[in-house]
């Protein structure tokens, strides 16, 4: 459903007159005799802060112009105040995907929509040399209008905090025909991505069409012998939300429509691997941090072991020959399992095979939520949890509550407690001296202002909590 939000604050204005009329709460359709306007004069500008993250645009209702002609106004959103004032190229703003800062035309007596992307700030800058006045500018906001199966409802006012915005975070990117990673970039199915998502998902609402049609859309995509994405690892990715989305809601209907196809993945997985258990694949993706890292191919091995073992389950319920794939599944445990540096990797290990060694499970704890990787976070709180359920609590409250704390109100694509030092806030400029948490980070795909503040692979937390908090 579309929701219109007037904003919360101004974060700027200069040149325009009654200002307050932006928070009065009117009639959004324009008449020929408006008595509340709000009048941008020549060089105008302002910027609007609805409060939290949006997936929309802006609805603008223009009253009237100066002598009845277009006025151009320059439109740029950010997540972050800062991402808002970015030009195009600075600190990596971009206009990919879903644009964040364009020009358009304001006619007299009209109501148009502007930009489809992920936002909480909007800064408008009149560029005509001509008065303008609106009646009111609102975000438009796309929200999922579901009814939860499960909602947490302790008393820990930190970890509900963590459980709305987590939710906000799914929610935001679950609410069209498709799952989205996150609602400011690509319009992609991302199915090596969508793990977390699920558990999210099912974890609040049980079967979850959306993410049915995106797992058949990826299905569809690539066709035997394909990988996904041609990334192998994204296709075991696959097996493991279909099986795992399957014992949680007991769709049989869709596993149904999934079997023959992943009967024939695993036939293509075994020509990869060898009787050695070693796997041939152009390459070993975990996550981002693991790129290069010596536990990368390891932690690929774990996906492996784990998409079989379920996958087997599966086909062996509906009358599948497995014989192949259990035979491929055992020469896998023949990899040298040592897991050296990498969280998220150890968590993977757990994930596979429910257990790790006490140095491990050291490396694990070790500083903390330092280390900690959003994308991984149930992986990793979960093999904490299975010696410490406490640990693994207030470690989650570490590290979420660290994007809390910065004014997070979606969780972030990615997230190291060290960008907390000496860095600001969301909701404002960085004074002389400190770090931009938004612009000065991130890597790889996401550096700078390109980071995903609202990233539905972030919200897998949302099934630990359901697990250890209740």
């Amino acid at each position: 459903m579309i929701r219109y939000l007037f904003p919360e604050k101004i974060k700027q204005a200069q040149n325009i007159k009654s200002i307050d009329s932006f928070f009065r709460k009117k009639q959004l359709q324009i008449g020929l005799n408006e008595p509340d306007v709000i009048t941008f004069q020549p060089n105008a500008a302002v910027v609007l802060d609805f409060g939290k993250e949006i997936r929309g645009g802006i609805r603008i209702l223009t009253s009237d112009t100066q002598d009845m002609k277009c006025a151009r106004v320059r439109i740029r959103f950010g997540e972050s105040l800062s991402e808002c004032y970015a030009e195009l190229g600075e600190k990596n703003a971009t206009n990919d995907h879903s644009p964040r800062d364009m020009e358009v035309n304001l006619p007299a007596w009209s109501d148009l929509c502007f930009g489809d992307t992920g936002f909480r700030f909007v800064g408008i800058d009149l560029l005509s040399d001509r008065e303008v006045r609106i009646k009111a500018i609102v975000a438009n906001s796309y929200e999922l209008n579901r009814k939860p199966i499960y909602t947490y409802t302790g008393n820990d006012v930190l970890i509900s905090k963590i459980f709305d915005v987590a939710k906000r975070t799914i929610d935001l990117c679950s609410v069209g025909r498709y799952v989205y990673d996150g609602i400011k970039r690509d319009r992609l199915v991302w199915v090596g991505d969508m793990y977390p998502e699920m558990l999210a998902l099912t974890t609040l609402y049980g079967s979850f069409p959306a993410l049915e049609r995106s797992l058949d859309f990826a299905k569809a995509q690539y066709p035997l012998p394909k990988f996904m994405y041609d990334m192998p690892t994204y296709s075991l990715w696959w097996i493991l939300i279909v099986c795992d989305y399957y014992e949680k809601t007991n769709a049989e209907k869709f596993i149904l429509n999934q079997l023959d196809y992943m009967f024939g993945l695993l036939k293509v997985f075994d020509s990869k691997i060898n009787t050695d258990g070693r796997i041939c694949l152009s390459n070993y993706f975990v996550d981002w941090q693991s790129v290069g890292n010596r536990d990368e191919y390891i932690g690929a091995v774990f996906i492996a072991i784990a998409a079989y073992k379920k996958a087997i389950v599966v086909l062996k319920k509906f009358g599948f020959d497995t014989a192949s794939f259990e035979a491929t599944f055992s020469a896998l445990y023949q990899n040298d399992f040592t897991v050296y540096e990498l969280k998220q990797v150890l968590g993977l290990k757990y994930f596979a095979l429910g257990k790790l060694s006490d140095e491990e499970y050291s490396i694990l704890i070790q500083n903390g939520a330092n280390g900690f990787s959003t994308f991984m976070s149930y992986f990793i709180l979960k093999a904490i949890g299975s010696r410490d359920a406490a640990l693994a609590v207030r470690l989650m409250k570490e590290y979420y509550g660290g994007m809390l704390s910065v004014g997070a109100t979606t969780f972030f694509e990615d997230f190291d407690l060290q960008w907390l030092q000496n860095s600001s806030v969301l909701d404002e400029l960085p004074r002389e001296g400190q770090k931009d948490i938004h612009g000065d980070f991130g890597s790889h795909c996401y550096a700078g202002f390109r980071h995903s503040l609202c990233h539905g692979w972030s919200s897998g937390v949302l099934a630990f909590i359901e697990e250890y908090i209740g």
